[in-house]
């Protein structure tokens, strides 16, 4: 049997978020709480803009993965724009081909979606990732008119 991976569902809600904490914790985080994830989960799935993924080793096993998709309009493409985030297998299935399955069927449905381009972020010293994403054909680009790389940055702002 082989993994796969489907759409997540709005009655699929607390298996979603019981995988995003455990990435959560995996990260080392502590915050949010699972209740904040549970109700962002929830909104989330609500959101037309937004898509769950899970995954499984195979049909018989319960989902041990999970990913985020958020699309969104591109000027510079026309058209759609998918995020790829929050991409998380749990450490029993990992080099099952979960992670494989997870990111196939994001591109298909980003082209369900009529999406022209995805991007991600992926640290660099995760050689695994790195690989995988690449075997898709991501890749880090020099910018023609500046030379240097182009780089997925992020500012973490404040909250009260």
């Amino acid at each position: 049997m082989s993994a796969r991976a489907w759409v997540a569902g709005p009655h699929e809600a607390e298996v979603v978020t019981r995988l995003m904490v455990a990435f959560r914790d995996h990260l080392g985080y502590h915050w949010p709480s699972e209740n904040a994830f549970l109700a962002g989960v929830e909104q989330l799935l609500d959101d037309p803009q937004t898509d769950f993924l899970l995954g499984a080793r195979d049909a018989d096993s319960p989902p041990a993965g999970v990913c985020q998709l958020r699309f969104r309009h591109g000027l510079w493409r026309a058209g759609p724009d998918c995020l790829l985030e929050d991409i998380y297998v749990e450490e029993p299935a990992r080099g099952s081909g979960l992670g494989r399955a997870l990111v196939a069927r994001a591109r298909e449905r980003a082209l369900e979606r009529g999406a022209r381009r995805m991007e991600l972020d992926v640290n660099e010293a995760n050689p695994a990732a790195l690989t995988l994403y690449e075997s898709f054909g991501f890749e880090t680009k020099n910018s023609g008119i500046y030379g240097g790389r182009d780089l997925y940055m992020r500012l973490h702002l404040p909250h009260e």
